[in-house]
């Protein structure tokens, strides 16, 4: 279990360096500085501090999970949200695509609510592990939302 947990923490942290990689200057660009933000935009710090706890979260739900469902339906549903968690950055950040960046997330938010509802009666009470993940993409999808909306 120990073994496992270590090597989902190693994918998702890792996934969310490759993200990083195409977020360049990020949140203190010019561009991002001047967009039209929510009012809910929560300070820069935050950012960091959420996608730990979600990280270290999900890990463990995966590594608890990985034993309790057939494995190709999983590493399926991993790979999907693997993808669209990595892609975010560079549509957003790199690109600037603000609008597909929002169909990224929001098939993502989707993908782990579906998770999270599917796989309740394996996971049972073990399901609150995804709650972070999920409460975060419901906020960020909103912050990018507001930006397409706004700018």
């Amino acid at each position: 279990m120990i073994l496992r947990i270590l090597l989902f923490l190693i994918i998702n942290f890792g996934g969310l360096f490759i993200g990083g990689l195409f977020t360049g200057e990020g949140v203190p660009s010019d561009w991002y500085q001047n967009l039209n933000k929510a009012p809910w935009t929560p300070p820069g710090w935050v950012f960091g501090a959420a996608w730990t706890t979600i990280m270290i979260c999900f890990s463990v739900y995966m590594a608890i999970l990985w034993k309790k469902i057939t494995l190709k339906n999983l590493l399926y549903l991993y790979i999907a949200e693997f993808i669209l968690n990595v892609i975010w950055n560079p549509l957003f950040f790199h690109f600037k695509w603000i609008n597909v960046a929002l169909l990224s997330i929001s098939l993502l938010t989707i993908l782990i609510i579906y998770m999270a509802v599917s796989l309740r009666v394996e996971m049972r009470y073990k399901t609150l592990l995804i709650f972070p993940y999920l409460i975060w993409l419901i906020i960020a999808t909103s912050l990018n939302g507001y930006i397409v909306l706004y700018n």
